[in-house]
């Protein structure tokens, strides 16, 4: 393993593991190789920077954000509110929370495919409310592969960047967790404040 390598600090469980602290742990005890990371190129990390890594205002194309969007209190990533793009399969395949679901989000134009931990669906809309987790997580388990799905909002704790969230307003904002580092933008449609900070609401969501 050369010593220039640096660990890419995203988190995206592509490796098979929940962190890449973890999987250095196993780089280190010889069972696994560095090159299974999809980010082990020294050039391709410094290309495609993790959110730690952000100075602050811009983006992976250097497009400057409004905000991130945490997790809520206790919770893994934002909680990412998804219709797919058959909404009659939330009752056909029996939909519910604590199932793993796979798939892309086509309709933002999103490149990544995501796997998901279902909190709620409804039957009669068809949207669902997830948590985004790493594939390590729904090893050994069923999955249930929408393929592709419209990504409805976003919800989480606010961290300010260069403005706070305005209620109404169309802003850029960037999901902590993002592989891709990637801002979105969406419409704010709810904030209120708790001890924690401000939680917010961002729907009708587009990269742009």
């Amino acid at each position: 393993m050369g010593e220039d390598w640096i660990l890419p600090g995203r988190n995206c469980g592509a490796c098979g593991y929940g962190t890449c602290d973890e999987f250095f742990a196993a780089i280190q005890s010889g069972t696994r190789k560095k090159e299974e990371c999809p980010f082990s190129s020294q050039h391709l990390c410094q290309e495609i920077p993790c959110t730690q890594a952000v100075p602050g205002t811009v983006d992976i194309l250097g497009d400057s954000f409004d905000f991130i969007l945490h997790p809520l209190p206790g919770e893994c990533s934002a909680r990412k509110i998804l219709l797919p793009f058959r909404p009659d399969l939330v009752e056909k395949w029996e939909i519910q929370p604590g199932d793993i679901l796979t798939g892309r989000p086509m309709g933002a134009g999103c490149p990544v495919q995501h796997v998901l931990l279902v909190l709620s669906a409804n039957k009669v809309s068809g949207v669902i409310v997830t948590h985004v987790i790493g594939p390590l997580y729904s090893r050994g388990r069923e999955v249930k592969d929408l393929e592709a799905y419209h990504i409805i909002g976003f919800e989480g704790m606010v961290e300010s960047v260069r403005q706070v969230p305005v209620f109404g307003r169309r802003m850029r904002f960037l999901p902590a967790y993002c592989m891709m580092n990637l801002a979105h933008t969406g419409v704010v449609n709810q904030v209120f404040s708790r001890k924690e900070g401000l939680q917010v609401r961002v729907e009708d969501i587009r990269l742009l």
